[in-house]
């Protein structure tokens, strides 16, 4: 089994305004670094230039869509990489979201999950809390459904 994870931003302006040029001078490497973590399987690649954008609860959001090896690997390059020097500027670039904004779950070895199913496995975890076919970074299950 491997873990699948669906995350997601408000950004603060358009991605050609002078507000996200931080975001969308990093975001290629940022990707690059997931691409090169170890436990990393694979992610959506961007649909619109350097992102993909989905609806959350009537918003156009930034949506990631990634599956890792297992939750330690996920969690290492989420924050002990340059990425988490890039979480830490998120507020200047993204609008804070009231309740979950990812969500994990998961997956058959080499199974990739399609946008849609990412969505809805955030809106499920956001309407329902944490479950076997949604879970949090605070509240995890294991591949059995037992909890982590």
């Amino acid at each position: 089994m491997e873990l699948a994870q669906c995350n997601v931003a408000l950004a603060r302006a358009p991605l050609d305004d002078a507000v996200m040029a931080g975001f969308v001078k990093a975001i290629d490497d940022v990707n690059w670094l997931a691409d090169h973590s170890p436990g990393f399987v694979w992610r959506l690649l961007p649909q619109h230039g350097h992102v993909t954008f989905g609806e959350l609860e009537g918003d156009r959001v930034i949506v990631t869509l990634s599956v890792w090896k297992d939750f330690e690997s996920l969690q290492r390059y989420v924050y002990r990489t340059a990425h988490g020097l890039f979480m830490r500027q998120r507020g200047r670039w993204f609008l804070p979201i009231g309740g979950f904004t990812t969500a994990m779950w998961w997956v058959g070895d080499g199974e990739r999950p399609e946008l849609d199913d990412g969505l809805g496995r955030l809106e499920h975890l956001r309407g329902k809390g944490p479950t076997p076919q949604a879970f949090s970074l605070r509240r995890q299950f294991d591949p059995d459904a037992g909890h982590a």
